[in-house]
């Protein structure tokens, strides 16, 4: 496994589950506690970023309902991951600014760490 791809969902995953919580939304886990699903999405959607620089948040978002789909995914109010239903499942315009503040921030992590490793002055 990439250890620059780990360390950046790491963040990603961590920044979004503040960002949640800041929402009255408790139900992210730690990234250690994550079930492997989860983390695999999130390093998903490092792979992707890297990729493909200057991926837009809606293109993020976008890249992230394709994939959820063919997992079997579809919109639910609550996410549950059983019946494989999530709440931003929609389209990127659909979804209220407090969720697309989440890929804005996915998006921007990204942006940062993706240079970062390669000299003396690395973050990661």
């Amino acid at each position: 496994m990439n250890k620059k791809v780990e360390q950046i969902a790491k963040i990603c995953h961590e920044a979004n589950r503040a960002y949640c919580e800041t929402l009255e939304d408790f139900s992210q886990l730690r990234w250690e506690d994550a079930p492997e699903w989860q983390k695999e999405s999130v390093r998903s959607g490092v792979r992707s970023h890297l990729e493909n620089p200057g991926l837009t948040p809606k293109e993020s978002h976008e890249n992230w309902m394709e994939i959820k789909e063919q997992e079997g995914w579809t919109f639910g109010e609550k996410k549950d991951p059983e019946r494989k239903q999530h709440p931003c499942f929609l389209p990127y315009e659909d979804l209220p600014e407090e969720q697309q503040m989440k890929d804005f921030l996915f998006s921007a992590i990204v942006g940062v760490f993706s240079n970062s490793g390669d000299g003396e002055n690395s973050v990661l």
